[in-house]
């Protein structure tokens, strides 16, 4: 029955993994939720039902993930579809970067990810059947944003990472999405889930013009509605064929098709060259 559906999402206690989880639960599916914060995950989504199981989770520790699968599975039987939703920005170029911040955002966004896959895999090749969700960014496809390098990069990874998934889960009839939303009106350009350099370049003007237009212009006036976004991702999470690439809004549209035909025009512009690299 398609509203008894066992959903694990992470990062639910804010942003696009908590209004999924809140419309999903008020549509009867049962769904596992994490955070690395308890009681701020049970107040946000703020349901006793017996269809929700809040876990505290650290996404960084393998054995936090599998256990927390684990539960799932003791609680529900099963899952059905897994979201990797957790993730945080971070603005800074990659000079002004130190090794250890650039490794924390892979730690979350990629390797986060990786932990949940691991996981959750194995259940569904039992089954035959699953659904991951990966949730990425236009910055995933895109990464022509000063300052983004970091964040851009972690996307990028985890699309790369999902095409291969798609093409390894299929034969076990499971199926992944990368998700690419554009801007929409969550809390994800906040001090909370925005990083910044601690050790910032005078010289790099244009990097703060873009981070300054991110935290203080662009958060709380993106066009795109987040209700909207998670209904489409419960739409395709039904579908028989859904799509590997998902781009949600038309500026994650529009952005994407401007990357495809900069590609295709670096292609034509230099084929006649580049093709000429066989054995004669």
């Amino acid at each position: 029955m398609e509203l008894q559906k066992v959903w694990y999402i992470t990062g639910a206690s804010q942003g696009f993994g908590l209004i999924l989880a809140k419309k999903l639960l008020a549509s009867g599916a049962r769904v596992a939720a994490t955070s690395r914060k308890l009681d701020a995950l049970k107040a946000a989504v703020g349901s006793d039902s017996p269809n929700f199981l809040p876990l505290a989770v650290n996404l960084s520790d393998e054995e936090s993930v599998n256990n927390s699968i684990r539960q799932t599975l003791s609680a529900f039987g099963r899952i059905d579809v897994a979201v990797n939703n957790a993730g945080y920005g971070l603005v800074g170029g990659l000079e002004e970067l130190t090794d250890k911040e650039v490794r924390d955002n892979f730690e979350v966004n990629v390797f986060g990810a990786l932990n949940v896959i691991r996981h959750v895999m194995p259940v569904f090749r039992k089954q035959k059947d699953g659904f991951v969700f990966n949730i990425s960014s236009i910055g995933g496809f895109t990464g022509a944003f000063p300052g983004f390098g970091s964040y851009c990069a972690t996307k990028f990874a985890l699309e790369g990472l999902t095409e291969s998934l798609s093409a390894e889960a299929k034969p076990f009839g499971v199926k992944a999405v990368i998700v690419s939303p554009g801007y929409f009106r969550t809390n994800f350009l906040s001090s909370g889930s925005l990083a910044v350099p601690a050790n910032p370049i005078a010289d790099y003007a244009n990097i703060r013009e873009v981070q300054d237009a991110h935290t203080q212009t662009i958060d709380g006036a993106q066009a795109g509605d987040p209700e909207k976004a998670v209904e489409v991702i419960i739409a395709v999470s039904k579908s028989e064929n859904p799509p590997l690439h998902l781009f949600l809004g038309p500026d994650a549209y529009q952005l994407a098709k401007q990357k495809i035909s900069a590609v295709e025009e670096d292609m034509l512009g230099w084929q006649a060259l580049a093709t000429s690299t066989n054995f004669n």
